[in-house]
């Protein structure tokens, strides 16, 4: 006990800067040119003559390949370092977005804007650097260092909102994907001080060894971690619709195109602010509970949008509120996480959750499509969203705030 709490001492007497600003940084990029992807979908599909339902259909399935890929690339994380993943991170992302630029065929824009983008991103995600994070960082100090690591993704947001837009319209939709194609391989040299897997880390104490088939069975028997796959699933959905979708709604409103690229801009701008509350928020109370009122408040929120008055002013008033409760829900599930399972596998756990969530968000975005190609309005999918944001606040009550229980573990040595 007293070589533990004495090795743990230097660890809390400063945070490894190095390591948090790069992977901030990465965060930033990583989270910033597919935030922007809404501003692409009216310029290309009016060039490649496609519809909506095809756009949708490539951003779900950017949403499912990043959610299919965050457990697996979290997985090769924790075993063969960070370093390596996020270098391929740079790779697919840049060469992803060139592809969506040149694509001549449906084909190619999903593979290119959906899968490689997708997988990019992945394998560049908040669970890859907030792992990094969590094994050179106290447990006391995680939600903290989670909250400043989800307002960086937040601050590409942004960023890329209005630098999104303002490439296409002084460089076309083609040079603007190009461009931000180009930006992402600096990941890899951003990526140098993140090396290391999870064997390794200013913060390893009492790390249980486990095979990744064991910490799967014992995550899947855990109820209060099923409970958080379950909720995150909501929180996909209605983040990467808006995300998708809201620039075309606005339009369709009537209301002036700036107001979609202001509206990116303030989610991206008060959700630094919502994140870094957030992880405050969570290091001093009940996690599952402040994630239950955050999902009460995105549905008391949208409903209000929906019922009054549209204009340009509540587009605002609807982005500075919907930016605080954006991400705010990462630092506390990640950190709830950490807390059940520690950080041995937390990649690949951690992975699993937000595969959740990128079922709901491909579920949003291709809804978002489908529906308005079929209705001619988004107001379905605002109301699922609603509904799901109620049962999602349900589901994360009951969830436990402890490590789960090892009888038959014993620490590694």
């Amino acid at each position: 006990m007293s070589q533990t709490t004495a090795a743990a001492r230097p660890v809390q007497s400063s945070l490894p800067g190095l390591i948090i600003i790069c992977g901030c940084l990465i965060a930033a990029l990583t989270f910033g040119p597919r935030s922007a992807m809404g501003f692409f979908q009216l310029p290309m599909l009016a060039d490649k003559g496609w519809d909506r339902t095809t756009f949708g259909m490539a951003m779900a399935i950017q949403n499912l390949a990043w959610g299919i890929g965050t457990p697996i690339f979290g997985a090769l994380a924790d075993k063969f370092g960070t370093w390596r993943v996020l270098a391929l991170s740079g790779i697919m992302y840049s060469g992803g977005l060139v592809l969506m630029a040149l694509s001549t065929s449906t084909a190619m824009l999903y593979v290119g804007g959906g899968m490689l983008v997708g997988l990019g991103v992945a394998s560049g995600s908040f669970g890859i650097v907030l792992a990094a994070f969590a094994r050179n960082v106290p447990a006391d100090r995680r939600s903290f260092v989670f909250g400043l690591g989800t307002a960086a993704g937040s601050a590409g947001m942004f960023l890329f909102a209005p630098l999104g837009q303002g490439l296409i319209s002084s460089y076309g939709w083609f040079n603007a994907l190009v461009f931000m194609g180009a930006m992402m391989l600096v990941i890899p040299l951003l990526a140098i001080p993140l090396r290391g897997n999870s064997k390794s880390g200013a913060a390893q104490q009492a790390v249980y060894e486990q095979t990744v088939g064991q910490a799967l069975k014992e995550a899947m028997a855990h109820r209060s971690y099923l409970l958080l796959v379950a909720g995150f699933f909501v929180c996909g959905y209605q983040v990467a619709f808006i995300t998708a979708h809201f620039p075309a709604y606005i339009a369709d409103l009537g209301i002036d195109a700036r107001y979609a690229v202001i509206a990116l801009a303030l989610i991206g701008f008060f959700n630094i602010i919502g994140s870094l509350a957030s992880g405050a928020i969570g290091q001093r109370y009940s996690k599952p509970i402040f994630l239950a009122w955050i999902y009460i408040g995105r549905s008391v929120l949208v409903t209000a949008f929906l019922l009054l008055p549209q204009t340009p002013a509540s587009v605002v008033v609807f982005s500075i509120l919907m930016g605080l409760l954006w991400l705010s829900t990462v630092p506390p599930t990640n950190a709830l996480v950490a807390i059940m399972f520690g950080t041995r596998h937390l990649g690949m756990l951690g992975g699993i959750v937000f595969f959740s969530h990128q079922i709901g968000s491909f579920l949003g975005v291709w809804m978002g499509g489908y529906l308005y190609d079929r209705f001619g309005s988004y107001d379905p999918v605002w109301w699922i969203g609603v509904l799901l944001g109620l049962f999602a606040a349900v589901v994360h009550w009951p969830i436990r705030e402890k490590p789960v229980e090892r009888p038959a573990l014993a620490p590694a040595e």
